[in-house]
């Protein structure tokens, strides 16, 4: 795999709080190849429309100006390089107006692979927009079964209605509403939380995410993320897939989430088996203990050179 990245101009500015818990939780070689990651541009990521367009036609379209890498986790997911070495702009691609393509995180796109979605399911992503996921899910419905895109800003409703129509997925149903709001008279096979979050692994490509880290605001989080799991839950069919999943390294917003959860619930917990390099599960963390947490998915950036991912599967008896 080519990790060979471009510096930035401008780079990151950690709080001396959060260089201080990361490396007395996780060690100091770790916050370092952290800080280290995170001082490069994030590798350019696209997935395949197969809506549209296979997967084979797609790479010669691309192919006399453009390197497609196959991500290894997802198979119509490719990291992308101009044959130059120095062009960007992947957005203005005609094939990307024409929606045969989808510009993407590579590590964005784990959780509806975990998900499992089969055509003809019925499927709600509780924190849909801008509509990443979403549209990768409705990719997989191939025409049958319907998605539940719910969110709920309204105004990032806009972007994802806007890639709704660009990746023509008509079986897309937008809604705008707290998840912790949506009704209990329907129920879905495969239920996706990625939960709102502070973004710690997302650094990379956001520096406003080490700006705005601190406790305060992983508190908020986890009160929100705590919400949203549980209600989540009652809206997986008997047989169904639950998968909650954040942009955050921050173990309280993970393994604390997932551990209280399985605690209240006793949800059963599936192992994640994937083609990608990961961190451990964390056990331990400023003093509390996350119990049923071994089959959790953790990505540092450090990994993979990718945002770093959390990603938990859990099936319904």
């Amino acid at each position: 795999m080519k990790r060979v990245l471009k510096d930035k101009e401008n780079q990151p500015e950690f709080k001396e709080t959060f260089i201080e818990e990361y490396e007395q939780g996780f060690g100091k070689e770790w916050i370092t190849s952290f800080v280290q990651v995170c001082n490069h541009h994030p590798r350019k990521a696209i997935r395949v429309n197969t809506t549209k367009i296979r997967v084979d036609v797609l790479k010669k379209k691309l192919h006399d100006e453009w390197v497609l890498e196959s991500i290894p986790w997802c198979e119509e997911g490719f990291w992308i390089n101009h044959e130059e070495g120095d062009r960007f702009d992947v957005g203005n691609l005609y094939t990307h107006l024409m929606g045969d393509i989808y510009v993407q995180s590579a590590a964005s796109m784990i959780p509806p692979v975990v998900l499992g979605v089969e055509p003809g399911m019925h499927v709600l992503d509780m924190c849909a927009a801008p509509g990443s996921k979403s549209t990768q899910i409705a990719q997989y419905l191939r025409g049958e079964g319907f998605l539940v895109a719910n969110d709920a800003n309204g105004n990032r409703l806009t972007a994802l209605g806007i890639n709704q129509q660009r990746l023509g997925l008509p079986e897309i149903i937008v809604t705008n509403m707290e998840g912790q709001r949506l009704p209990t008279n329907q129920t879905y096979e495969r239920v996706l939380v990625d939960a709102p979050c502070t973004g710690s692994g997302t650094i990379m490509k956001s520096h406003k995410a080490a700006e705005m880290w601190s406790s305060s605001l992983i508190s908020k989080m986890v009160g929100i993320q705590d919400v949203l799991i549980r209600k989540a839950w009652h809206l997986v069919k008997p047989g169904g897939i639950l998968v909650y999943s954040t942009c955050s390294v921050q173990p309280e917003e993970n393994e604390g989430v997932v551990s209280r959860f399985v605690k209240d619930t006793g949800a059963r917990t599936v192992p994640i088996t994937l083609d990608i390099e990961r961190s451990q599960p964390v056990k331990n963390w400023k003093g509390d203990v996350y119990s049923n947490v071994d089959d959790v998915l953790r990505i540092s950036p450090q990994d993979n050179w990718t945002e770093g991912f959390f990603v938990s599967k859990f099936k319904k008896e």
